[in-house]
Formats: structure tokens, C-alpha cells, sequence
């Protein structure tokens, strides 16, 4: 068998290799051509699988994406075609929560805020939404939930619609983007939504980048009025407004959900799902390829105040490593899909285990749990 793979999947040629010969490949260069005689092609969200790109394709049999997004797939076209789908939902649900955490610490600094103070609206209750859920609830900040399609089979939460949710003190975004249907996320954004917003609201959107009008957040912005924004996607991405960058607080290469851990994870379900496609039991897993962390736990000589919560975080990422990578690099030289190609190792907050000393109790650290630290074995 023939395999195309992301070369930004890591393990993916360890894993796939016993399938047949694997090549890594540029994903967003990849061309009709590189798909002749290919039977699995595996992906991430820079391919846009449509008809054009199928025009050689004649043995393919799996499309496999190591994301949580399917918009950049056509899988009307690849049902058509006999062509089976596969994505990754929730693969990198923690790591992109942890984004958002590490995100918010730093807005906290910068701005002199409690985060205990704050409303957090979350716009998109899914996989990554119920992430964020667990870790405002870990760090005690309040949250609003924001999600038409979960809301009437939901009996369990209160959700609130979009205009309640814009009152919030911060808004996070982890929606599709979808442009039809009831409620489209495609410019859910716009300059009226902008506009309408107190001064001072904190934008984050680490979903995608049509999600938000960039323009209209470049006007509502350069007009002078203050809404600290964290933007990791883009509209028209890898070619990011250039006259934006300069207004948002905190910038970074659509890499939220690049953990290690959250990488992997999506490589390991397409291998597991191209598996049980091909008719074989897996033979390998991720525990055999992960390294071990640089930092591998903190032992707390006392109980964890938000302070000691905060530098925790950072000490595994610290999201303006990130920012100061795209500042130097996105807009010129080595640019945005250098950026992804060669991201820096970055692990998940689970890669750390929390421990105390005798006076530290179990129930004093369960919120660090809770946020995504590991307990010990």
C-alpha cells in the first residue's frame, strides 16, 4: 500500500509504516498528482480535500484527518467515491483548552485582573468547550454557556444565547465554522457584534478564523476601542492582515491545539480507524513513542494560592513563547506554516504530576486535578 501523511504528524511514519511505504508530504502543497496509485492519504486542516484535489486519485480508499474540524473535507464528494472518512474529534481538546488558560493568566498580568472576578462565556459547548468548562470550574471563574444545538438535549446545564453571552467579561470561541443552516458560525462576529461589546471584553478564538470578521475587528480596534484579543486563527490563513497583528494582545500560528500529546492523539485514532479499515488489529500506541517531559511533576511545599496556580501553568506553556515566535516570524521570512512545521515541543499540563508535602492535603490540590495536572501514581 501507498500512504500520504502530514509531515506535521508526528509518529505517523512509526505508525503507518507497517501498512506499507509511507511518504510525509507537504499538506498544503500537495497537488492531484501526488495522489496517483495512493491508497491512504492522511491530513490535517491545511488540506483541502475537494474535487480538484481528486482528480488523480485512483486507488483511494481512506481519508484519514488528525483534527477535530471537518470543514476542510468534502465528505459528500468522498462518499460518492466510495472513499471512507475518518477525523479525530477531541484529539486536542485538552491541549487547546490549556491554551486558553495559559492565555487568560497572561491577560490577568497584563491588565491587573482576578480571573475570579471574570464571566467567561463559552461559545461552542463540544469537546473543547466541556474542557474549558472543567477548568474555570477547577480555578473558580464563572461561565455562561453558549450552544443552540446542545442547549435543548442538554438537561443538565443552563445555556444562554449569543447576545446574553457578548455580557461576559470574556469570550471564548470553539465552534465549526459552517456558513448555512439555522445558526452559521461564518462571521458570527461582525462589526456589529464588535461594536455592541463593553469595553474591555476579552476576545478569544482558537477555533477558525472566519469565525471572526478580521476586518471589522481591525476597524472596531484601530478605532481605539479596547478589547484585549487573543487570536490563533486567521482569515486566510497562512496570510494573515498584517495591519491587525500589531492591535491583537496576544498572536499565534493556529497552534493551539499543537501539544505533543494533542498531535499524537489525532495520529493514533486515524492509525487506529485506518486499522480497522484495512481489516488488522493495532499493533502499536502512543504511550510507546511519547518522550518524557522536561518537567516532570512540582512538589508543593504549601497549599496552591492562584499565584502558585499561575506560574504552574506557565512552567508547562506559556502561551507568549508562541507570541513572540509569530511576531518575529509570521508576517515575514520564515513565515506562518514555518511556524507549524517546526513548532517547539510544547506538552499538556497532564504531562506534569502535582504532589505536596505532608501539610498539603489531597483535597487542597484536587482543583490542580482538576485543571489538567496528573496525580501521582
Amino acid at each position: 500500500m501507498r500512504i500520504l501523511v502530514d509531515e506535521n504528524m508526528p509518529y505517523a511514519r512509526q505508525l503507518f509504516s507497517e501498512f506499507g511505504q509511507v511518504e510525509a508530504i507537504s499538506g498544503r502543497d500537495l497537488t492531484p498528482s501526488k495522489l496517483k496509485n495512493v491508497d491512504g492519504l492522511m491530513i490535517r486542516s491545511v488540506t483541502k480535500v475537494n474535487e480538484a484535489l481528486l482528480t488523480e486519485a485512483n486507488k483511494l480508499s481512506f481519508v484519514g484527518s488528525a483534527t477535530i474540524g471537518t470543514d476542510h473535507v468534502d465528505k459528500s464528494l468522498l462518499m460518492s467515491r466510495d472513499i471512507s472518512f475518518v477525523n479525530a474529534p477531541g484529539c486536542n481538546a485538552h491541549s487547546v483548552a490549556d491554551y486558553l488558560i495559559s492565555a487568560l493568566f497572561v491577560l490577568a498580568q497584563q491588565h491587573q485582573f482576578n480571573l475570579r472576578d471574570k464571566t467567561v462565556a463559552i461559545i461552542g459547548v463540544g469537546n473543547i468547550g466541556t474542557r474549558v468548562i472543567d477548568k474555570c470550574e477547577a480555578l473558580g471563574i464563572n461561565y455562561l454557556l453558549c450552544d443552540p444545538f446542545k442547549a435543548p438535549a442538554d438537561a443538565f446545564r443552563q445555556y444562554v444565547s449569543l447576545e446574553e453571552a457578548a455580557r461576559a467579561d470574556i469570550i471564548t470561541f470553539h465552534v465549526p465554522l459552517t456558513r448555512d443552516g439555522q445558526y452559521p458560525t461564518f462571521h458570527m462576529v461582525d462589526e456589529a457584534f464588535l461594536s455592541a461589546l463593553n469595553p474591555g471584553t476579552v476576545l478569544v478564538n482558537a477555533s477558525r478564523g472566519e469565525v471572526i470578521d478580521n476586518k471589522a475587528l481591525y476597524r472596531v480596534l484601530s478605532q481605539g476601542k479596547q478589547l484585549p484579543t487573543v487570536l490563533d486563527v486567521w482569515e486566510n490563513e497562512p496570510h494573515v492582515m498584517a495591519e491587525l497583528l500589531p492591535l491583537v494582545e496576544l498572536a499565534t500560528a493556529h497552534i493551539a491545539g499543537y501539544s505533543l500529546e494533542g498531535k499524537a492523539r489525532g495520529t493514533e485514532m486515524i492509525y487506529q480507524a485506518f486499522a480497522d479499515h484495512c481489516g488488522r488489529r493495532v499493533s502499536q500506541h502512543l504511550e510507546d513513542f511519547l518522550p518524557h517531559p522536561e518537567i516532570a511533576g512540582f512538589n508543593l511545599g504549601q497549599p496552591p494560592t492562584p499565584e502558585i496556580v499561575q506560574r504552574l501553568v506557565h512552567a508547562v506553556y506559556d502561551v507568549r513563547r508562541d507570541d513572540k515566535l509569530f511576531r518575529e516570524h509570521a508576517l515575514a521570512g520564515k513565515g506562518f506554516d514555518w511556524l507549524r512545521r517546526f513548532y517547539p515541543e510544547r506538552r499538556e499540563l497532564s504531562s506534569a504530576v502535582i504532589t505536596g508535602n505532608p501539610s498539603v492535603t489531597s483535597l487542597q490540590l484536587a482543583p490542580l486535578y482538576q485543571l489538567g495536572f496528573s496525580r501521582p501514581d
